[in-house]
């Protein structure tokens, strides 16, 4: 399945990396409601990066491909390539040593972070121009999805439809192609998370108080915050501490 044969708009939109919901469900206005996602059994938190979703599609033969959440940027073999968010020079080195599947497509998803302008929280994580990746999610996709119309392809992938690993087959792959994930920070039993927001926003504080991925031994910035993911990760949900100072902040004027 060598990228040339590829339909690339169908596979841009079957690997696009899904939405995940907040933790408290969000309201208009951006501001959270009393509304918590249901966890039962075990929930792994992880740290949030803040910087921009990219993605690796490995595919048979050595072939792949590199972008953002939305837009594809390389194909293996390019001389030209979109610069935009140093995504290319960020995952290219890493991109032509994993190992290729034998048939479909994995889709490597990494936060890469850091640098200038690759997002606004860039400075929590360096003092100059030093550029990180982490990988958090790894999605099989067989090739009869991409033959698949486009609206279809869409459908099926809004619905659930990606194959994503588990815990333990996130880590295993992690651990084999030399990758380093999201820091992992605890497991805890869903019936002990948190379900009001000031309890969220104080469980947050005690779990993520800096973040764990700075770039520069003189950086120790915040955290976006942690994402909550079941470990064959049915449910997955993010708790975002802007979005619950923002909800207390206007909760506490109204009073």
């Amino acid at each position: 399945m060598p990228v040339a044969d590829l339909d690339l708009n169908a596979l841009n939109s079957a690997t696009k990396y899904p939405s995940i919901f907040t933790y408290h469900e969000l309201a208009q206005g951006g501001r959270l409601i009393e509304k918590a996602t249901a966890f039962t059994g075990d929930v792994i938190l992880t740290e949030k990066v803040d910087g921009t979703n990219a993605r690796i599609i490995s595919l048979p033969g050595g072939d792949y491909l590199l972008g953002s959440r939305e837009e594809l940027f390389y194909a293996r073999g390019d001389r030209v390539w979109n610069p935009r968010l140093s995504i290319v020079d960020a995952l290219r080195p890493l991109a032509e040593r994993i190992t290729s599947p034998d048939t479909g497509a994995v889709v490597y998803y990494l936060e890469v972070y850091g640098g200038q302008n690759i997002s606004r929280a860039s400075g929590e994580y360096t003092s100059g121009q030093t550029v990180g990746h982490r990988l958090f999610d790894v999605a099989t996709i067989q090739p009869s999805t991409m033959e698949q119309p486009r609206a279809a392809i869409a459908a099926w992938r809004d619905n659930g439809g990606q194959d994503f690993l588990t815990e333990d087959e996130l880590t295993t792959v992690a651990k084999t192609e030399g990758i380093e994930l999201t820091p992992r920070l605890a497991t805890v039993a869903g019936s002990e998370l948190p379900t009001g927001i000031e309890e969220m926003q104080a469980f947050l504080d005690r779990h993520m108080p800096t973040t764990l991925v700075a770039l520069d031994p003189d950086v120790s910035g915040r955290s976006e915050g942690i994402v909550l993911r079941t470990s064959d990760r049915s449910v997955i949900a993010k708790a975002r501490f802007q979005n619950y100072e923002r909800t207390l902040q206007v909760r506490n004027k109204r009073r």
